[in-house]
């Protein structure tokens, strides 16, 4: 059986016109493109030109590269916290953000919750330099109501508000006034090839890293954030990047945008809606989330109990392929992917083969 549907959180199925992208860009011989010609500045200023279509980005924010966004935990810790920051954890990967401000021998403090449930406004958040935010957890399916981050940033002005959107994006519609980081990595909402982190961060930022370097304190080596930014403002990047990732990036956002992102917005809160009224109707499935106002959109994940592997099985005969419940999830689980690269109609085949079901 030769899948069709990679429904697996990430890398994640193709967006439909990644392949021909590629297949031009090899013709073009933009993977041996050197990062200092004026065609890679092109390429540069094509990816981020788009990404402030697609999401709305204002002028007060720079978009820069780096190799991950699991990079980009590293650092904002370095570049943003001399002391403190704190974290909301419901899941791994909130969970290994935390993990990587202790590595780097601040004195973080965190707020944790039961996976499965999520943050609501009665989260409270102690003085610090820096709030990091999970908005999406990747792990559990649990989203964050965007109320909750306006109101730490009403009840912290002086913080910073890091977010991580790695399986939010590009669906989330964010008010940037109200974050100061954004990020995300290419290989999920936007259906590329792992291999790229986008952080986008505003002045605030830029000016914390510039008062921590002028302390003395290391803040990093080529990837500072304002070597990044600076090398951004000319298009360019300090060190040789993923040049095909960015040139596919900025492909696959112009197809985006072309197609609209309220039409793509839409369309994944139909998708999401038709599989959870299939596993909240389902006599041996359910919803891992139980309160719908946690429930993301974007990964939706199913208790499946004894029946996850019957279940695997009975998809990848169909060709679809579920992710895996993640770590001590594995054996019980079944997360699926809700991205742009899915179709409404991979969908509604998905939760016919879901409801058909029986063990």
């Amino acid at each position: 059986m030769i899948l069709k549907t990679n429904f697996t959180p990430g890398p994640s199925q193709l967006f439909m016109t990644t392949e021909d992208h590629a297949r031009k860009a090899f013709r073009e011989l933009i993977p041996s493109l050197s990062h200092r010609s004026k065609q890679f500045e092109d390429i540069s200023r094509n990816a981020t030109e788009g990404l402030r279509t697609l999401l709305n980005i204002p002028s007060n924010f720079s978009i820069v590269f780096t190799g991950s966004a699991t990079e980009i935990w590293e650092r904002i810790i370095q570049n943003l916290t001399e002391h403190t920051s704190h974290h909301l954890v419901n899941g791994a990967f909130s969970q290994k953000f935390y993990d990587t401000a202790l590595q780097l021998n601040r004195k973080p403090t965190v707020s944790i919750i039961k996976l499965g449930k999520g943050f609501d406004d009665s989260v409270e958040t102690p003085l610090t330099e820096l709030i990091a935010i999970t908005h999406n957890e990747t792990s559990t399916g649990v989203s964050l109501p965007l109320t909750v981050i306006t109101r730490i940033r009403n009840n912290n002005p002086s913080a910073l508000l890091a977010v991580d959107a790695v399986s939010s994006l590009p669906y989330l519609d964010f008010d940037f006034t109200q974050v100061d980081s954004v990020f995300f990595s290419v290989q999920k909402g936007f259906g590329l090839p792992a291999g790229l982190g986008v952080w986008i961060v505003n002045e605030r930022c830029l000016a914390r890293a510039e008062q921590i370097l002028s302390t003395g304190i290391s803040i990093g080596s080529y990837h500072t954030l304002p070597s990044l930014i600076d090398n951004a403002r000319k298009n360019q990047t300090p060190e040789t990047p993923n040049v095909l990732g960015i040139y596919l990036l900025a492909k696959v956002v112009e197809d985006m945008n072309r197609r609209g992102i309220q039409i793509i917005r839409r369309e994944t809160e139909y998708k999401a809606a038709i599989l959870y009224q299939a596993l909240d109707s389902h006599s041996l499935l359910r919803p891992f989330v139980e309160e719908p106002a946690h429930r993301s959109k974007t990964v939706l994940v199913a208790d499946c109990g004894a029946h996850t592997e019957a279940l695997t099985n009975h998809l990848i005969k169909k060709g679809m392929l579920p992710g895996d419940g993640y770590g001590a999830q594995k054996k019980t689980q079944l997360r699926f992917a809700n991205f742009p690269a899915h179709s409404k109609e991979q969908y509604e085949l998905l939760v016919d083969s879901i409801l058909e079901f029986k063990g």
